[in-house]
């Protein structure tokens, strides 16, 4: 094998490495993901009391909870007629208290980015 080839080789696992972290935020970029995440973090929940706590609509929930599930980020398991879900991986936890240190740190800087905030800055 060249060296050229091991380069290669490399590259496209780093590429692909990439691509799946990328994935896993794009997974993680919306609020009401994150606020079903959290929340399960205190424990397992079904789709209502998820609904109930968050003020979302049943199928909003449902919707999001499907993209975590498919996304590796929640179990699910059948209870009677209900879904329960709850975290797949406790790193989780440890990824928001990573991202609470990186928000303290950063300010306002990331919701009053062009490209990725919520806000527009002055």
């Amino acid at each position: 094998m060249t060296m050229k080839t091991l380069a290669n080789d490399r590259s496209v696992r780093e590429v692909s490495a990439l691509t799946a972290a990328a994935a896993l935020f794009r997974g993680l970029g919306d609020a009401n993901r994150l606020a079903i995440l959290r929340h399960l973090a205190l424990g397992e929940h079904r789709v209502r009391d998820l609904t109930d706590h968050l003020g979302l609509a049943q199928s909003t929930v449902s919707a999001h909870c499907r993209c975590l599930f498919d996304c590796g980020l929640i179990s699910a398991r059948a209870q009677g007629r209900s879904t329960v879900y709850s975290l797949a991986a406790p790193e989780l936890l440890e990824l928001f208290v990573a991202a609470e240190r990186l928000l303290a740190v950063t300010g306002d800087a990331v919701a009053l980015c062009p490209v990725s905030g919520t806000q527009v800055a002055p």
